[in-house]
């Protein structure tokens, strides 16, 4: 989470947040290795297991429909986006990265609420299995860190 670019991150502590993250199945081998590393970085951080909510849609473009959702809940500290959308020979790689990207940034400028998305965009499979812990990683540290931003910003 930290580079040479972006300075010293904060202390983070998890407790008493709670986070809801949405995850699709498409692509599940990938999308479960984020989740799974995702998870691990949020109880590391001391998330409670209770208070770390999964939910399954099938792809990505179901992801922001999904963080609507549960946004309107209003019992989340954070969310988090987990996908992988791997190009193909058509447009729809385009498409569905963009729309995806602009859903999630909607639901999070619309309610507030702080998304951390990591639905990957890449090129192969490799790509993907070389990204997915990191990001899983990073996304926990991007909900909690975000999370306790506003909670003092508010």
């Amino acid at each position: 989470m930290q580079n040479a670019d972006q300075g010293q991150a904060p202390e983070l502590q998890g407790e008493d947040l709670i986070i809801g993250i949405v995850r699709a199945r498409f692509n599940d081998s990938v999308t479960q290795a984020l989740l799974d590393a995702c998870r691990t970085e949020l109880l590391r951080l001391g998330v409670d297991d209770k208070d770390i909510h999964v939910f399954d849609v099938p792809g990505a473009l179901e992801i922001p429909v999904a963080l609507q959702a549960l946004a309107k809940d209003d019992q989340y500290d954070a969310l988090v986006a987990l996908g992988c959308i791997i190009r193909g020979e058509t447009y729809h790689f385009e498409l569905v990265a963009n729309e995806s990207g602009a859903g999630v940034t909607r639901v999070a400028l619309d309610y507030e609420i702080p998304i951390a998305n990591a639905i990957l965009t890449v090129e192969d499979d490799a790509q993907a299995v070389a990204r997915q812990t990191d990001k899983g990683r990073d996304a926990a540290q991007v909900a909690v860190e975000m999370a306790l931003l506003l909670d003092q910003i508010n």
